[in-house]
C-alpha cells in the first residue's frame, strides 16, 4: 500500500487522498472579504477525514493541500476565466475538492488520471473529476491566458513572496529523522544506511551530501542534509516507518 501511492502519483492519487487533501485545504484556505469573494467554499465540517493508511499517504495528502493553498488565487482565476465556476451541479461544500483536483490536474499537464482496478472509488471525487475532464481544454486555455497576462514562465510566479521566502529558508534546514525503535535498532539503521553509501560525520557542519549525524541530545535521532529529502523519503526505512521524519 505504501509503495502503491508512491508509484501512482504521476498518474494521480487514490480517491481518498483527494478527499483528505480537500478536507485539509478547507481548514487552511485563505478566506476573502465578502466584496472580493468570487469562489465560495461551503461548510464541509460534517465530512469526516478518511483514515490515513500510512505515513507516506498522510504526507502526500498534506502536500497536496498545501500546494493547492500556495496557488489558490491562480486556481480560482482559472476556474472563473474558463467559466467552469460557478458550477451548479457541484455544491459549495465540494469547492475545496474542486480546487484541489484542479491543482493536481494542471500539475499533470491536464492528463486524465489512471484508475486502478483495486482502488476504492469515492462518488464525490468521481463526480468532480468527470466535471473537470469535460472542461479540460478551457481550463488549460485559461491557465495559458493567466501566464500571458502576468508574463509568467511557470506557475511558480504566482506563489506569494512570503511563501517563497519561507520555502527558501526551509529548504536549507537539515532533516531530522526519529529511529522507530519499536521496529528497528539504531545500529541496524546505521548498518542499512552505510550499505547504501552513507557516511557518518560528527556534526551538521561536516555534511557533504551522502552523510548523516547522530543528534547530540537525542541518540535515536539522525540528522541529514536537506538536499537528500526526496532520496530519504524513497528509502525502505522510511516506507516501512522505521525512520520517521520529524
Amino acid at each position: 500500500e505504501k509503495r502503491t501511492v508512491a508509484q501512482i502519483e504521476k498518474n494521480g492519487y487514490p480517491d481518498w487522498i483527494y478527499m483528505n487533501a480537500a478536507k485539509i485545504f478547507q481548514g487552511i484556505h485563505t478566506e476573502k472579504s465578502e466584496d472580493k469573494m468570487q469562489v465560495r467554499y461551503g461548510d464541509n465540517s460534517e465530512a469526516p477525514m478518511m483514515p490515513f493508511k500510512d505515513e507516506h499517504s498522510k504526507r502526500v495528502s498534506y502536500e497536496l493541500a498545501f500546494n493547492t493553498l500556495k496557488y489558490q488565487d491562480l486556481l480560482e482565476e482559472i476556474l472563473l476565466d474558463s467559466h467552469t465556476y460557478p458550477c451548479y451541479s457541484i455544491p459549495d461544500e465540494l469547492t475545496s475538492l474542486l480546487v484541489v483536483m484542479l491543482y493536481d490536474l494542471q500539475d499533470r499537464k491536464f492528463r486524465k488520471r489512471k484508475i486502478f482496478a483495486e482502488e476504492e472509488l469515492v462518488a464525490e471525487v468521481q463526480e468532480v473529476g468527470n466535471y473537470l475532464y469535460r472542461y479540460m481544454t478551457k481550463l488549460a486555455a485559461a491557465l495559458a491566458r493567466c501566464r500571458i497576462k502576468y508574463d509568467a514562465l511557470s506557475i511558480e510566479y504566482f506563489v506569494p513572496e512570503t511563501v517563497c521566502k519561507q520555502e527558501q529558508r526551509a529548504s536549507t534546514l537539515p532533516l531530522w529523522f526519529w529511529v522507530n525503535t519499536l521496529k528497528i535498532s539504531l545500529e541496524d539503521v546505521i548498518r542499512d544506511l552505510e550499505m547504501k553509501g552513507f557516511t557518518k560525520v560528527e556534526s551538521v557542519s561536516d555534511f557533504d551530501h551522502y552523510t548523516y549525524a547522530v543528534d547530540q541530545h537525542c541518540h535515536d535521532v539522525l540528522v541529514f542534509p536537506s538536499s537528500l529529502k526526496e532520496e530519504l523519503l524513497n528509502l525502505d526505512l522510511f516506507a516501512d516507518c522505521k525512520l520517521l521524519l520529524q
